[in-house]
């Protein structure tokens, strides 16, 4: 497609979450602050809320890249599940084999003797929950009890949950009002100002970039502007809009993404339409797109 086209070596919008492009706009750099100073202070339960699309995945493998030479880390991404297969889970990512037919009771006691193992050791040990919304009412009561598990000293299990805004109507159920009592410190993951746009494009290009020569200022700067508008800086549609833009500039055989590129993009994009204005022609693949697309 159009990598060579731009001298790029991989994507530089995918939507997939990769932490070599963590961007740290306002809003990421104080969430992953909030969680570094309370992690390594010993706090027990920690929340980050986020809307969809705002970088709560990237953030978090963020946050367990720089931890993972501080202590010891898991990541459960998909918590929709029981709570003895939460902890069947949990024991996995901490490498504990556990034999089958385990009763509730005998997993929580191999995961509490991992755990001593680990404090004995002087390692902490770190467990992000991804989609935290998602978790069912029972198992949340679980995630209570894992807190239970600490020292005279010190918390065993530092939890972070990291969900969008219904995580927060969740905890707020009186049967559960235990487990919000023992968050201790909690952040907001929002969207960027507008201004971190164009850093934020010229950051991913850099980091998808061939070589030292790779032009970084693709997006002319009305065109970041116009994304900036019409995503309202949610890094999920930035990386949409931003890929059909390389895409539409290639295929046009240019190398500067225009506002028309970006309102071209926005018709095709669910949830922008009605956003991008009227184009003076509809959306549709350039021909010299279509005749290209083998290439390279």
């Amino acid at each position: 497609m159009y990598l060579r086209h731009f001298a790029l070596r991989e994507f530089p919008f995918s939507i997939t979450p990769d932490s070599a492009f963590f961007y740290p706009h306002e809003s990421a750099q104080a969430a992953l602050n909030t969680l570094l100073v309370a992690l390594r202070s010993g706090e027990g339960f920690l929340k980050i809320v986020g809307e969809v699309g705002c970088g709560k995945t990237v953030l978090c493998r963020q946050l367990l890249k720089i931890l993972q030479d501080e202590c010891v880390t898991a990541y459960i991404p998909n918590p929709d599940m029981g709570p003895d297969d939460l902890l069947l889970a949990l024991l996995h990512e901490l490498g504990v084999a556990v034999p089958a037919g385990q009763s509730r009771r005998a997993l929580m006691q191999l995961l509490a003797n991992c755990l001593f193992c680990h404090a004995q050791q002087g390692q902490r040990v770190v467990v992000c929950i991804d989609e935290a919304q998602a978790v069912p009412l029972d198992t949340i009561e679980s995630l209570r009890l894992l807190s239970n598990l600490e020292t005279e000293k010190q918390k065993l299990l530092q939890l972070v949950l990291l969900g969008q805004p219904e995580l927060d109507a969740k905890l707020a159920r009186p049967e559960i009002r235990q487990l919000l009592q023992r968050i201790t410190f909690s952040e907001y993951l929002g969207p960027m100002a507008a201004p971190h746009v164009g850093p934020y494009l010229s950051h991913r290009l850099a980091v998808a970039a061939a070589s030292d020569a790779t032009d970084l200022e693709v997006f002319e700067a009305s065109a970041a502007q116009l994304l900036a508008s019409l995503t309202r800086g949610v890094p999920r549609l930035i990386n949409v809009l931003a890929h059909k833009c390389l895409m539409l500039a290639y295929g046009e055989n240019t190398h500067r993404v225009t506002p028309a590129h970006v309102r071209l993009a926005a018709l095709d994009t669910p949830g922008l339409r009605h956003t991008a204005g009227k184009p003076a022609s509809r959306w549709r693949w350039p021909s010299a797109w279509v005749w290209r697309k083998g290439a390279p």
